[in-house]
């Protein structure tokens, strides 16, 4: 039952092909995804770089920013669609 959690490899990795689709900066990626006032730009960098493990809420969120399922950013066995949103108004 308990144990530990497995981890996805690949989320973080992921998590900055989507803001780089985008053609945003950790900072403009926060506001887009609505923290802006919640945490530091730092945070997006270790949840790319697999430092942190991001909150659900915040893969929720960049889910619905790149128009993809939670399950393509958690599944290390699936890719993001070889289209992204591209740069987009802010």
């Amino acid at each position: 039952m308990g144990g530990a959690r497995l981890r996805s490899k690949r989320l973080g990795e992921k998590l900055r092909q989507i803001r780089d689709a985008l053609g945003l900066s950790q900072t403009e990626m926060l506001r887009r995804l609505g923290f802006e006032d919640d945490i530091w730009y730092t945070q997006i960098s270790s949840y790319e770089l697999g430092r942190r493990e991001p909150p659900l809420i915040i893969v929720l969120k960049y889910a619905r920013v790149a128009g993809v399922s939670t399950d393509v950013l958690i599944d290390d066995e699936m890719d993001l669609p070889e289209k992204l949103p591209k740069r987009t108004r802010r």
